[in-house]
């Protein structure tokens, strides 16, 4: 990662409690030539994971390396592109929302 890194997204999203509840971070870097760098997704709800600052699921590049949270435990990941990263984390927030949302009905 030679060369300065641009944050080109940084979000927060608040999901309602009819959709499970909680809050979505991205956060987005790129280099140079405009490929991702570094990033933090996280699906954070302290209803479903109080530990952890109520992150349930999250990815990110910290430290160098990609890797997977998932109610305080962290794994590596390799899934390869961004894309397939993010499009991941999409799946696994949504089923996780639903289900504390059902939870709760």
């Amino acid at each position: 990662m030679a060369g300065r890194l641009r944050k080109v997204v940084d979000e927060r999203f608040y999901v309602s409690s009819a959709k499970g509840g909680g809050m979505l971070r991205r956060e987005i870097w790129v280099d140079g030539a405009g490929r991702v760098a570094r990033y933090n997704l996280a699906y954070i709800n302290p209803l479903i994971y109080p530990r952890d600052n109520g992150r349930v699921l999250g990815y990110d590049t910290a430290h160098g390396r990609q890797h997977r949270h998932f109610k305080g435990k962290v794994r590596p990941v390799h899934l390869g592109r961004f894309e397939q990263i993010e499009a991941q984390f999409q799946k696994e927030w949504s089923r996780l929302a639903k289900e504390a949302k059902h939870a709760k009905d």
